[in-house]
């Protein structure tokens, strides 16, 4: 088995990890061969949106998912405390010398198009009224955890912007690894995205973790 990054963040202020994160882990680990082989004759550029404590991002640099030592690896995240805490991860995991960039943005804003070979997406899935708003300040450590965990309606609100934005990320051969709860009723999100999309979508993972049941899928051109 592939090791666990050690973390240590302030939980008041970033979403602490936990089953849907250790899942995504799994996945990763089980896609591994599968990442080298597909990147095995070029540079890759990894990106994790919602990075939140930095353990995803971190296990695939402390493990070497992607084969190029050089590859790029990219944390987005809305919340500014999210960011100090995927670097601090970084560095208590010994990962300063991978290429790694953090990225105060919503979403996919930032990025440059075709430009994401692999993308990973744990979202804000608890269904709820409304997604909060973007805090007015740094301090608002509550608001700041919110956006980690509210997805509107269904849970989807924010998970369904990033699928309707995943041809303009994704390069040619990119692959998307998406988690989704039961809530979101991720098996009827599938078939929608297939309605309107020519892609392969495949069930990685699914798990019950406590109440909840989650489950990984991957998207690919």
């Amino acid at each position: 088995m592939l090791p666990t990054p050690y973390v240590k963040c302030d939980y008041d202020k970033v979403y602490e990890p936990a089953e849907d994160s250790f899942l995504i882990l799994d996945c990763l680990e089980k896609e591994h061969d599968f990442l080298k082989r597909r990147f095995s004759n070029r540079l890759a550029v990894a990106c994790e949106i919602g990075s939140g404590s930095g353990i995803v991002t971190t296990f695939l640099m402390q493990n070497k998912i992607l084969p190029q030592e050089s590859s790029i690896h990219l944390a987005v995240d809305i919340n500014p405390w999210a960011l100090e805490a995927t670097l601090d991860t970084a560095k208590l995991n010994s990962c300063e010398n991978s290429f790694l960039d953090v990225i105060q943005s919503d979403l996919n804003s930032s990025l440059r198009n075709n430009q994401i070979d692999v993308l990973i997406f744990n979202p804000p899935y608890v269904p709820a009224e409304c997604v909060p708003g973007v805090p007015g300040s740094r301090d608002e450590t509550d608001q700041w955890l919110d956006l980690a965990l509210l997805g509107g309606k269904d849970g989807m609100a924010i998970t369904n912007i990033l699928l309707q934005q995943l041809e303009r990320i994704l390069s040619p051969d990119g692959i998307a690894y998406i988690l989704f709860c039961a809530r979101n009723k991720p098996e009827e999100v599938v078939k929608k995205f297939l309605k309107t999309h020519q892609w392969n979508v495949k069930l990685l993972e699914i798990r019950k973790a406590g109440w909840e049941v989650l489950s990984v899928y991957s998207f690919t051109r």
